[in-house]
């Protein structure tokens, strides 16, 4: 019985998401935008670990934040979040056009230099605004994207997304249940003329780094920057974030912003691990300022921070603080 109720489960997710990708498409934009809204503050509404998760994570970075303040910010970060799905579902139905007045970059002279000449570079992100549209807006302004994904479930629903980011141009290596992906990336690294852009800001292998993200210790993955010193393959941190766009310009009102990094380089001496650890530290540095300033962007819905995997230090755990997670009635 469960096997069947489990089936029946994953049969309707199928459909959901694709009864969404072609039904949010057909709305007017304003009222695709609007009905995203009304979701997450339903979501907001309802509470779950994954909204006790993400207000724990914003109290982290944001400390000096009142609790009524704090109800604002997960509203407004799962505002984002949803925006992020809504673009998403909407996204291979725009045009070239509107792709590029949806996007406004900063510092990417020296990877246009790199992309003009054919090379690969690797670049550290995080779950930070849209990385979908960031990756279309690249593969017609500088390279194609290559990343890695989880492998959702059902399979069904992750063979939605990989369709879905092979439209905008972007290759898919799974994490699991295939090849192992790192061979995948250095066969990528190595044959040029794409961007490898691997958000890296929450580790899912247990392999990866421990470091300062505004004064918390967090996990990140390595990856990114093994690769980069693997190859030889000019390593960059991108910080992405929404922002309200001028009339006439964005998605719904807003507009994605990408801001790449100077290119990283060890700050230290010493084995790859040592050097590694140092890049990804600089990668975190660079996040942090958008994390910061741009908190609602983050859309960090799970474990990144050393204590919350303390059961003890957890307060999505703590019953008190759980209880002190779900939003203020006005």
């Amino acid at each position: 019985m469960t096997s069947v109720v489990r089936r029946a489960t994953d049969t309707v997710s199928v459909l959901g998401f694709k009864v969404g990708w072609s039904a949010v498409r057909a709305l007017p934009e304003w009222a695709a935008y609007g009905l995203f809204d009304r979701v997450a503050d339903l979501a907001v509404r309802r509470g779950g670990k994954g909204i006790q998760r993400l207000r724990s994570n914003y109290r982290r970075v944001r400390p000096e934040l009142g609790e009524r303040e704090l109800d604002d910010l997960v509203t407004a970060g799962m505002r984002s979040y949803m925006r992020y799905y809504c673009e998403a579902f909407r996204l291979p139905s725009l045009q070239r056009g509107q792709i590029d007045r949806a996007v406004v970059t900063k510092g990417a002279d020296e990877v246009a230099e790199l992309s003009a000449r054919g090379e690969a570079v690797v670049v550290f992100v995080g779950h930070l605004g849209n990385f979908d549209l960031a990756a279309a807006w690249s593969a017609g302004n500088l390279m194609p994207v290559t990343t890695v994904a989880e492998r959702l479930k059902p399979e069904e629903v992750y063979q939605e997304f990989v369709t879905f980011r092979r439209l905008i141009d972007m290759d898919i290596i799974p994490l699991t249940g295939g090849d192992d992906p790192f061979h995948g990336l250095l066969s990528a690294a190595r044959g040029g003329g794409r961007i490898i852009a691997l958000a890296a800001d929450r580790d899912l292998t247990n392999g990866g780094v421990e470091v300062d993200l505004l004064g918390h210790r967090a996990r990140m993955a390595k990856g990114p920057a093994v690769l980069s010193l693997m190859t030889g393959v000019p390593l960059y941190a991108a910080r992405i974030w929404y922002e309200k766009a001028p009339r006439g310009e964005g998605l719904g009102g807003h507009r994605t912003v990408i801001e790449f990094s100077e290119r990283l380089v060890p700050r230290v001496e010493g084995p790859t691990g040592a050097k590694a650890a140092d890049l990804i530290q600089q990668c975190a540095d660079h996040l942090a300022v958008t994390i910061r300033e741009h908190t609602s962007s983050w859309h960090m819905l799970q474990r990144v921070f050393v204590d919350d995997l303390d059961p003890t230090k957890d307060p999505v755990h703590d019953p008190t603080a759980a209880a002190a997670s779900t939003r203020a009635t006005p």
